[in-house]
């Protein structure tokens, strides 16, 4: 597996890998994607083996221009050419029908496709100089922690894949808000890096209950974004009985201010700046989850702009709640 500098050389390099149906993870504002030519069914199939990624979940495509992803979709609605005018490049992906050329595989056998352009210079010029759409879900093993840094990519995938732009560490953090406009009126299939509030300026009736039968949004399964070491989300409330663990052989995840009595404790945002916090969020997860903890615990954040896709993630991620006294953690399941 190639290590490339993000340079000229190192994205030509990448670019050509893709071309010929290989693998490249590179970096997104939001996270580190594994990108495969998005118009070959083969080098699609290698992203699902090397995630080992149920084929029902689809992936996103990631263009570098909207009029790329015009020609992905069967009809581009004036709305879909509002978000992109308002959003693109940007952390919001736009769920509208296929043309026959995006392979099924891409879709989970959908009639749709979701696509994307990445607010990122490195995927830009990856794209630009591949000349292909890019299939790209996050560049780790399938429900665990997205990689916001190389490093990530490289402790998950390692030789697994053909190359990683080694690009440092991803500005936002957290994957991109799903909206599909397939629906009347239109839903969120996933919160993430585009807040809510800002695209009820465009959408006031904007849907974000979640919708029953198959999502055409990855990142929607009840269980996914898991660490290896058991999650639980912190509830106020004395102790209910039930099983328990030492406090000092726990970590804790907090928003603003430490806490004490644990092992080891990371804070998401001492302002209580939810942006930092989804900067922050899954690179804080994984240096606990590396730590060798009994279980980590997390204290909810409030659920307002990014607040609401970071309460997203870790709902998937949690394996129940706890409450907390001055020496153990009480699991509620």
């Amino acid at each position: 597996m190639e290590v490339l500098a993000p340079d000229a050389q190192g994205i030509a390099r990448a670019a050509r890998i893709l071309r010929e149906g290989g693998l490249v993870a590179f970096p997104t504002e939001t996270v580190y994607g594994l990108g495969a030519h998005a118009l070959s069914a083969e080098a699609v199939a290698r992203v699902f083996a090397v995630k080992n990624r149920p084929r029902f979940d689809p992936v996103i495509v990631h263009v570098a221009a909207s009029q790329e992803a015009e020609g992905l979709w069967q009809e581009v609605p004036e709305l879909a050419r509002r978000l992109m005018a308002r959003f693109w490049p940007g952390p919001l992906t736009l769920v509208l029908p296929k043309r026959p050329v995006v392979p099924d595989l891409v879709t989970a056998g959908l009639p749709t496709v979701a696509v994307r352009m990445p607010a990122h210079p490195v995927a830009l010029a990856l794209i630009r100089e591949a000349g292909v759409p890019i299939a790209a879900p996050s560049a780790n093993r399938f429900g665990r922690l997205s990689p916001t840094h190389h490093e990530a990519v490289l402790e998950q995938l390692g030789d697994a894949i053909d190359a990683v732009l080694a690009a440092g560490p991803t500005p936002v953090g957290i994957e991109s808000t799903v909206v599909s406009l397939v629906e009347d009126p239109p839903r969120v299939l996933r919160p993430g890096g585009t807040p809510i509030e800002a695209l009820r300026e465009l959408i006031p009736e904007l849907r974000v209950e979640p919708p029953t039968g198959p999502s055409a949004s990855p990142g929607t399964l009840p269980r996914h974004y898991r660490p290896a070491t058991p999650l639980f989300l912190w509830e106020p409330g004395p102790p209910a009985g039930g099983e328990a663990l030492e406090r000092r052989r726990c970590g804790f995840l907090a928003f603003q201010r430490p806490w004490e009595g644990f092992a080891q404790v990371e804070v998401l945002s001492p302002r209580g700046d939810l942006v930092e916090a989804a900067a922050r969020f899954f690179a804080l997860l994984r240096k606990l989850d590396q730590a060798g903890l009994s279980a980590i615990v997390v204290e909810p954040v409030p659920e307002e702009g990014l607040g609401l896709a970071i309460m997203d993630r870790l709902r998937r991620a949690s394996s129940g709640r706890a409450r907390l006294d001055e020496t153990h953690i009480w699991i509620v399941r």
